[in-house]
């Protein structure tokens, strides 16, 4: 009996010692020194590359066999084969797959039928893809490339005049749609004479003959998808891929950011609901397929997504600020009691200690007890995740880097110099940064002497330099010279303060490593008051948006004006609790007559934040409508459309500077 107790307990000392080795924390080891992310260049601190190099060589081409959208699939292809590439879903169905050497097989006939059509194999053929997010979006992308066409995407968003425009400009023959609606309102277009190269409308789903004799009048044909592919099939043209110098594709956006350099594995999944017409999805798409890896689209509607995103589990969260707040409410709003919240608040304390010392996972006590049921709500198998667009608040960054208990990287760009110029360094977990110059760029500050912004106080206008920098603006050698100037640099537009040195640090309430880089706004975002001080309007929003019942806002100022005022869209999730704590009754709508509680709130929460009195809100308007695309008051990529707020909230805006002036 002895025996049996003595090897009873060394089983279990010896079990526990297993489980401990597996789980104890270990800190990711960082690829350079955190605390020079970056190098100055020839000399000059105002002019940086990353701290990854060996020298002043930026990057080209992360594989030697990788040199084109085109290659990058083929890699994936020779990894995965028959492995799983795109995933679909219909309601309440688990996701099917379509293989990658499916889609190389699809890519190849829809291309050759594309030839059919009058197409030509050279970069100088624009083929059009007006279409959500699904599988047969990026078949006709890699149809394109497979036979050296460049692939101009379209969004509805983009309105009837810039869509006439791009089709005019870049001489659109054959555009692919989804279905019939979009393809009546380029037909539309054609109808009026404003599109005359039009001649071709290919649709993933079925449409109305009434269609077809309305298309054959004006002289479009129209056609299934596999009508097209089904004719090509007998005689397949041979392959006739891009060159890395061929122009592949054609961005008519606003502008977006961040890739990454994050090791991705076939074993992958991410989840895709973000606008393939935007560079920051189309990067994330193709790194996927250059590891093989797959991709599971989201059903189309973004009310969905949760449950999309429950059942592929995807294991790679491209993601932007707006969602994540969002997610972050839903998780403070969903803790009732004070021994709940008190509890999570103490979670998520000790998980923080954790990230500031390398670790991350989700396998510690606080995960099992706190945060199981908050990571499976997005799959459970989050290794990581990737925000951009925006800024996003340093709180809700670090909040929700303990409770997901995955990599969040954040990362900075814009569409000109191909989605991402900047990328937070793997290791260092501090927030209110978008990391270094990632190796294929080159970041320098410019003076802005009207802001009183110079770069040798490590402030300024960021400019970008690298391979990865766009070639110009089709067909506008004017606003191609605007940008780029004549060594190369792309002027953002993006007003930065860059951490270079620790004595540089003081310039922000947030503990950024050397070399990071944080946004402060756009440029031709920032305006002046009347007497005389700059404001930042989405560096303030960020920090209002940390407030509970806060689910959008919106700060408006001008020159004649001393003071701010603000637009806000309660949360309505929290909203009509929140307010009864505060003794107040009554609807949803009712409630947003009153904006005084939000209004302390707000102010109390930009206090603590530290924003000067001039950057805090006199008034509010409570409107109970969340911004959104189908209004017209967010972009695709779910950033605000400043100029249609304004104009939407025109008479609030002018109601309350004549409110508070009297």
């Amino acid at each position: 009996l002895v025996v049996k107790l003595n090897l009873s307990l060394v089983h279990s000392l010896a079990s526990l010692t297993a489980y401990w080795l597996v789980t104890r924390p270990r800190p990711m080891r960082p690829p350079c020194d955190l605390q020079a992310q970056s190098v100055a260049v020839n000399g000059d601190p105002s002019c940086r590359r990353s701290a990854l190099l060996k020298d002043d060589s930026l990057l080209d081409f992360y594989y030697d066999d990788t040199k084109t959208a085109y290659d990058m699939f083929q890699r994936g292809l020779r990894i995965a084969g028959n492995g799983p590439c795109l995933g679909f879903r219909k309601p309440g169905q688990p996701y099917e797959w379509i293989s990658y050497t499916e889609v190389a097989e699809r890519a190849q006939v829809l291309g050759s039928g594309l030839l059919a059509k009058g197409c030509q194999p050279n970069p100088q053929q624009f083929v059009g893809i007006f279409a959500q997010n699904r599988p047969e979006w990026i078949i006709s992308e890699l149809a394109c490339y497979t036979y050296s066409m460049a692939l101009v995407p379209l969004y509805e968003t983009l309105g009837l005049e810039a869509m006439v425009h791009i089709l005019h400009l870049a001489e659109i023959s054959v555009v692919i749609c989804d279905r019939e609606e979009k393809a009546a309102s380029l037909l539309e277009n054609k109808e009026k004479g404003v599109t005359p190269k039009l001649s071709c409308l290919v649709l993933f789903n079925d449409f109305s003959d009434a269609f077809v004799e309305r298309a054959k009048n004006c002289e479009v044909e129209v056609l299934k998808l596999e009508q097209l592919m089904v004719s090509s099939v007998e005689v397949l043209d041979p392959y006739n891929p891009p060159q890395p110098q061929d122009l592949a594709v054609v961005c008519f956006t606003s502008g977006t950011t961040g890739t990454g350099s994050f090791v991705i594995q076939q074993e992958d999944v991410s989840i895709s609901y973000l606008p393939l017409a935007h560079m920051f999805e189309r990067m994330i798409q193709v790194s996927m397929f250059c590891h093989g890896a797959r991709v599971g689209f989201y059903q189309g509607d973004i009310s969905l997504l949760m449950d999309d995103i429950k059942t592929l589990k995807p294991t790679f969260f491209p993601v932007v600020p707006r969602l994540l707040n969002r997610i972050y409410d839903k998780i403070l709003g969903s803790v009732t009691s004070p021994l709940r919240r008190a509890l999570l608040h103490y979670a998520v304390r000790r998980k923080q200690a954790e990230l500031s010392s390398g670790v991350v996972r989700n396998n510690s006590l606080w995960d099992k007890l706190v945060f199981n049921r908050i990571q499976a709500s997005l799959g459970g198998n989050l290794r990581f995740a990737l925000t951009a667009s925006a800024p996003i608040s340093p709180t809700v960054l670090s909040f929700l880097r303990a409770t997901l208990g995955c990599l969040i990287f954040e990362g900075y760009g814009q569409t000109e110099c191909t989605a991402g110029c900047t990328f937070s360094m793997p290791g260092d977990w501090s927030a209110g940064h978008v990391g270094a110059p990632l190796p294929c760029a080159m970041v320098k500050l410019v003076d802005i002497p009207d802001m009183n912004y110079y770069a040798k106080n490590g402030d300024g206008e960021i400019c970008i330099r690298g391979p990865s920098v766009f070639r110009g603006y089709l067909r506008d050698p004017e606003k191609t010279s605007e940008a780029l100037d004549s060594d190369g640099w792309l002027h953002s537009g993006d007003v930065d303060i860059i951490f270079w040195s620790p004595e540089s640090e003081q310039m922000c309430v947030y503990l950024c490593q050397n070399g990071t880089l944080r946004i402060i706004d756009r440029k031709k975002h920032i305006f002046k008051l009347s007497q005389g001080e700059y404001i930042a309007p989405e560096k303030i929003e960020n920090v209002y948006m940390r407030c509970v019942p806060v689910l959008q806002v919106f700060v408006h100022g001008d020159s004649l004006q001393s003071y701010l005022i603000g637009i806000v869209v309660p949360d309505p999730e929290v909203f009509v609790d929140w307010v009864k704590e505060r003794g107040f009754v009554g609807s949803y709508e009712e409630l947003c007559q009153n904006p005084k509680a939000v209004l302390e709130d707000m102010k109390a929460e930009g206090k603590s934040a530290g924003l000067k009195s001039f950057e805090q809100v006199k008034d509010l308007h409570l409107h109970p409508e969340t911004f959104s695309v189908a209004n017209g008051l967010l972009t695709p990529t779910l950033k605000s459309r400043r100029a249609d707020i304004r104009r939407v909230f025109q008479e609030q805006i002018s109601s309350m500077y004549s409110k508070t002036a009297i």
